[in-house]
């Protein structure tokens, strides 16, 4: 299988096959990362199309920084394409100042009996901004800091919504055990 790198230097070189390459080997990959996001498959085709054109048209501002940077890289613009996409369509709407919910306790669900399809579609049943954070936080591994730059709140409203989002998850995987 052709690295990172090999792919990038044909791509660099001029060869519009790489560039076919390039999509075929990422494109499931992005699939997943949108779909985390945004969670309608036929508004998925729209994040994906944006994404692809914004990847290569700027792959040639891509600074390779080893094997899987490429993937990251991928991912990361995919990511920042469905937060554009939620945005668009009014369906994201963050502030810093959240109402006070309920403060239950909601104790952690072992999620090992899950299945993890089951899971996404869990998680693609929350809010919009709660998936979102979630997702930036839990899969990106993105810093609350970073998430809340991005998001442009304060980054104690960012740690806001991950914790309820997941309160509000594990109250769904508790419900979903019940009923087993």
């Amino acid at each position: 299988m052709e690295t990172e790198k090999q792919l990038l230097e044909a791509i660099h070189g001029g060869e519009r096959a790489a560039l076919r390459r390039l999509y075929d080997r990422y494109s499931g990959y992005a699939m997943a990362v949108a779909l985390r996001y945004v969670p309608e498959r036929d508004e998925v085709r729209d994040v994906m199309q944006d994404s692809f054109v914004k990847i290569l048209s700027t792959i040639a501002q891509f600074q390779f920084r080893g094997e899987g940077s490429l993937k990251a890289w991928v991912g990361r613009v995919v990511c920042h394409q469905a937060i554009d996409h939620l945005r668009a369509h009014s369906r994201f709407l963050l502030t810093d100042s959240l109402p006070d919910g309920p403060d239950e306790q909601v104790e952690e669900p072992d999620i090992g009996q899950l299945e993890p399809d089951r899971l996404m579609e869990m998680i693609g049943r929350l809010p919009a901004n709660y998936r979102t954070v979630l997702n930036l936080f839990v899969f990106e591994q993105w810093p609350h800091k970073e998430i809340a730059r991005l998001l442009g709140v304060k980054e104690s409203t960012s740690s806001s919504i991950f914790f309820r989002a997941k309160r509000m998850l594990a109250k769904m995987i508790k419900e979903e055990m019940e009923k087993r």
